[in-house]
């Protein structure tokens, strides 16, 4: 790629291509060689891609193998690389191991990994990473399954209905997403309802102290999409910490969509009126 390579440049079936499982030794193998993230997009956009194609293949635990040969990251993009790096290996690693990094990104690694407690576990050749992955056990069961952390009363009050105004309260405060069967159980009762009332609703969604842990992340985004797609007027969030509103507004610019995050309830419901607007031609 050149240094002029945006995220709107990037290739799917490219980043497909790098993106290799080896399942007789449950290693996924990332090639970011020859790649120039130049700006958190493009992080956003590979990253989305890993954790697309880890969900296809069934299985949540993976062995990590990353090709950085002749790799470049800039400034500009390398907290979303530390971020969402950081996410994926502890959602999804079993293990993880670098190879071939040039001088530049190697010191970047150490510098990240002296400051975030984590072994770099970086080598000259894939021979060498490919050997130290052998020495590691699998932490792999038979399948993963999810026990539910919730019962239905934990949803049903936190969803209300406001006729007048067509709007949706979503209180996902001080809720913690731990894995994916909770984002399934919570989105599946909103479904549900929104599906009862025949009509599409404004989002109003409290995220004051709401946490979304790693191994949740990749559904809940799924899930948050196909509703907003099915039944949502316009969606505004407000009061989010700092770590979810971080997650969620770099994974909104690789995702395609408008974060909409404020700081309070009655800022956000000043935008709905602002969509509501847009939307009559008022």
């Amino acid at each position: 790629m050149t240094d002029t390579d945006t995220a709107t440049r990037i290739d799917i079936q490219d980043m497909n291509r790098r993106i290799v499982f080896h399942d007789d030794i449950q290693v996924m193998e990332a090639d970011f060689s020859n790649f120039h993230f130049d700006s958190s997009a493009v992080v956003n956009a590979f990253y989305d891609r890993l954790e697309a194609r880890i969900a296809d293949t069934g299985e949540e635990l993976w062995f990590f193998m990353v090709n950085l040969n002749n790799t470049r990251i800039d400034p500009a993009a390398w907290t979303a690389y530390s971020r969402r790096g950081r996410a994926l290996n502890f959602a999804h690693s079993m293990g993880s191991v670098r190879f071939d990094a040039s001088d530049e990104t190697r010191q970047q690694i150490i510098r990240a990994a002296n400051t975030e407690a984590f072994d770099p576990n970086l080598f000259s050749d894939r021979d060498a990473a490919l050997a130290r992955l052998a020495e590691q056990p699998s932490k792999r069961r038979e399948k993963i399954v999810h026990d539910p952390n919730y019962v239905l009363a934990d949803f049903v009050r936190r969803i209300s209905f406001d006729e007048e105004a067509t709007i949706m309260d979503v209180d996902f405060s001080h809720f913690t997403f731990h894995h994916s069967r909770d984002v399934d159980d919570f989105y599946d009762y909103i479904e549900e309802r929104i599906i009862e009332s025949d009509k599409r609703w404004f989002f109003l969604v409290n995220l004051n102290g709401c946490q979304i842990l790693p191994a949740a992340w990749v559904q809940y985004a799924l899930r948050g999409k196909r509703l907003n797609k099915a039944g949502s007027l316009g969606s505004v969030r407000y009061a989010a910490g700092s770590e979810t509103e971080e997650d969620i507004r770099l994974r909104a610019e690789s995702a395609g969509f408008r974060p909409n995050i404020r700081n309070t309830r009655e800022e956000a419901l000043e935008l709905i009126e602002e969509m509501r607007a847009e939307l009559t031609g008022g």
